[in-house]
């Protein structure tokens, strides 16, 4: 009744002595954040004279997200005019929980409504402010574990730190540690993802560039464009890592389509033939004059390098470790896109000595020109050409990319000498290898195989087997592609063990995961135990996205383990390549 009195007598006034009041924008200013603790922080700062009800204040998750408001600390309130209010700028502290389903990034609508008045007589109509947060749902399980008190509060803190999993382990190291401590250790970690299959296609680039400068070249020239080669490769890294890390989408993913793979495939075609001597890639020589007018003949070269290093690192090799996905997981808790990305850049870097180290070596033992300068160049020339075809694996069927390997050989190893009457022992004896095996393929080809390792295994004699004893020999995962698929399978399966694979055909690293761990007799065994499902995010369709946000997913190879009653077991995710020993002890654990 008051309120309506306030607002009648407001409205009198604005015929009267018309007082300057303040707009709705200038007297509420509503802010709301969600800090690393997953609590919403929300304010409403208040103009000159503005006061606020406390009883018109609402709290509100909209969304169905699985998320749900716990409790709300509000600063005391004050009687004003019969009513409690707040006459300074209020801060509340909304603590928030999960149902158990709910797992990874989740989307929170928060919707902040309230209404206040002048005291110069003018009560201003409600509003309500609509917040966008995304929420680390296993954040909420450590901040839900800490209100508990004395002892046992300091027993369940030092339990949630040895239960983290390994990505969840590293964004902490990054949280908890100083900046110098962290870039070394992302530096370090770098050079050890060097080793792993995402790097080794770069190898056959990074050297080709420096073998197509020609002779001349000088090992401080090499050192520089193999820098610039890395430089840019790291960059890529770091804005497609950063933007991954805020927005949840994975840049280098969706260059996987089909088409970038052709066009990239295309471009690494045109630098081998280049490389054969069947036409000169260079800038247009107006371009090439203007330039070296201005005594800057070698920034052409180098803008080359530069981009076919940013377009290596997203296309070449869109590899996804445990450390990268942990500095994605701190960037997307806190925002903080500096020391996150920081961290990307020190990685890259990491990853690309190795390459700096290939190319300056490139340079500095270089042959002197003549006929061995000629056959360098065509043997970058071929490995370009094998750097394509791998890439098209991701797109084409095995049986074609096996026939272009073996066209591939048979074409190197006739260029090689295989037939030549005066060619030196150890190059001939070389090519007639390569030609033998690459011979073996095409047979391998015409007769069904699809092994590149054993490609005449069809030939051995054929032993009758049940067609269930031959599935037996690989891991059955059931494919899926949505939530809505996820769902269905799990729910038939509770009270089961249950892994599940984040993969995709054009991931280096889980096709090796597939080779060398699951296809080991010790590991095949012990996930006879699980029910196996295999989650393909080749296409990173709307629904593939989507699955891969719900459980925190940045990139395969991702694998999720569930507890009989469906929950994600958090602490033993495993994102990357995992050796068939450790997992085994790894599954040992659960």
């Amino acid at each position: 009744m008051k309120k309506l009195l306030l607002l009648l007598v407001s409205s009198i006034l604005l015929f009267g002595a018309q007082p300057k009041f303040l707009m709705p924008e200038e007297a509420f200013k509503p802010a709301a954040k969600l800090n690393d603790k997953m609590q919403i922080e929300a304010t409403i700062e208040l103009g000159k004279d503005i006061y606020l009800y406390e009883d018109a204040l609402k709290f509100e998750i909209k969304n169905q997200s699985g998320i749900r408001i716990k409790d709300v600390k509000k600063p005391k309130s004050v009687e004003h005019h019969g009513d409690m209010v707040y006459l300074e700028s209020p801060i509340f502290s909304i603590s928030l929980e999960k149902e158990t389903e709910v797992n990874g990034l989740v989307s929170v609508e928060f919707e902040l409504s309230y209404q206040g008045c002048s005291e110069q007589g003018l009560c201003y109509e409600p509003y309500t402010e609509t917040f966008v947060f995304e929420v680390d749902s296993a954040k909420l399980a450590d901040s839900l574990s800490k209100e508990k008190s004395g002892k046992e509060k300091i027993e369940v803190n030092i339990e949630v730190k040895k239960e983290l999993s390994e990505s969840d382990s590293i964004a902490d190291t990054i949280k908890e540690g100083s900046i110098a401590l962290v870039l070394l250790t992302f530096l370090g970690f770098g050079l050890l993802l060097a080793l792993t299959p995402c790097t080794f296609p770069m190898i056959p680039i990074i050297s080709g560039i420096i073998i197509s400068q020609g002779e001349g070249i000088t090992t401080k020239r090499a050192f520089m464009l193999s820098l610039v080669y890395v430089l840019a490769m790291a960059v890529a890294y770091t804005i497609a890592g950063v933007l991954a890390g805020l927005f949840g989408s994975n840049l280098q993913a969706a260059l996987q389509a089909p088409w970038a793979i052709y066009t990239f495939s295309a471009i690494f075609v045109a630098l081998a033939f280049s490389m054969f001597g069947f036409y000169e890639l260079k800038l247009p020589d107006s371009f090439v004059s203007k330039i070296s007018s201005n005594h800057h003949t070698n920034r052409g070269g180098y803008i080359g390098v530069a981009v076919m290093g940013f377009l290596s690192a997203l296309i070449v090799g869109p590899c996804v470790a445990a450390p990268l996905a942990g500095a994605l997981v701190y960037i997307g808790q806190t925002g903080d896109a500096l020391l996150g990305g920081a961290a990307l850049f020190a990685m890259s870097m990491g990853m690309g000595v190795p390459l700096i180290l290939v190319g300056v070596s490139a340079g500095k033992f270089m042959p002197k020109p003549g006929a061995w300068m000629t056959m360098v160049s065509a043997i970058f020339g071929v490995m370009m050409l094998g750097v394509a075809i791998w890439m098209l694996e991701r797109v084409l069927d095995s049986y074609i990319i096996m026939l272009l390997y073996s066209i591939l050989g048979i074409g190197f190893a006739v260029y090689f000498g295989a037939f030549e009457k005066d060619a030196h022992t150890f190059r001939k004896s070389t090519a007639i290898i390569v030609f033998i095996y690459s011979v073996s393929l095409f047979i391998g080809v015409l007769g069904g195989s699809n092994s590149m390792t054993k490609p005449l295994e069809f030939l051995k004699p054929s032993i009758s087997i049940s067609s269930d004893a031959a599935l037996s020999s690989h891991l059955k995962f059931e494919k899926i592609t949505s939530i809505k698929e996820l769902d269905k399978i799990l729910e038939a399966n509770r009270c089961k063990k249950i892994m599940l694979d984040f993969s995709a055909e054009w991931c280096a690293v889980c096709k090796e995961l597939d080779k060398k761990t699951f296809s080991n007799e010790a590991v095949k065994e012990k996930l006879g135990e699980y029910v196996l499902i295999q989650a393909d995010v080749t296409q990173n369709s709307k629904e593939q996205k989507e699955l891969s946000k719900k459980y925190g997913v940045f990139g395969p190879p991702v694998l999720i383990f569930f507890d009989k009653e469906l929950h994600v077991i958090e602490s033993k995710t495993i994102v990357g390549f995992i050796e068939p020993e450790n997992f085994l002890e790894h599954l040992s654990s659960i």
